[in-house]
């Protein structure tokens, strides 16, 4: 999942995992199928060393739309190393663009990881970075914080059940 910081206009990723947040990485300006494609074969792979095998093995990825990441060459890699544990565009389980925000990194991460950042005005792109760094282990250093997302990721799949998939953010 990426987002756009208007102080640098990179790209972020971010995932979770269980009780943790999987650490951010910063992505090129521009991003391509190619920039892409090289995250997921090199960098991912490193940034998920930290996650037990077993649970790589089983774990689902998840993106968004960009076009970057619908270019055959990355659904190929997502086939390969995910089979049909993905969720995006071309993906084996599509994910419409117009469907409602049930993921946690858009419902609760980014929007905290914002407010964490931005608490003060940010001075430069270097003190932007550290902030990411630092909110990133503030939040997953915060006890319970991911059972309480977890509790609000079901109550918004039971709101998205109950309106048949209709807007629903006025409900909550």
């Amino acid at each position: 999942m990426n987002k756009s910081s208007p102080l640098t206009s990179v790209n972020i990723w971010a995932g979770t995992l269980g009780h943790n947040l999987v650490l951010p990485y910063i992505l090129p300006d521009r991003l391509t199928f190619a920039t892409y494609g090289i995250f997921l074969e090199q960098v991912l792979p490193s940034l998920l060393q930290v996650v037990p095998l077993p649970i790589q093995r089983n774990m689902w990825f998840m993106h968004d739309g960009a076009p970057a990441h619908f270019s055959s060459t990355v659904r190929y890699f997502l086939n390969a190393t995910y089979p049909a544990r993905w969720i995006g565009c071309g993906g084996p389980v599509a994910w419409h663009p117009r469907s409602p925000d049930l993921n946690p990194l858009d419902f609760f991460f980014w929007g905290h990881k914002k407010s964490l950042v931005y608490e003060t005005p940010v001075d430069s792109a270097e003190d932007f970075v550290q902030r990411i760094v630092v909110a990133t282990d503030k939040i997953n250093t915060t006890p319970g914080i991911f059972e309480r997302v977890r509790q609000s990721f079901l109550r918004r799949c039971e709101l998205c059940n109950d309106t048949r998939g209709r807007h629903f953010e006025h409900l909550q």
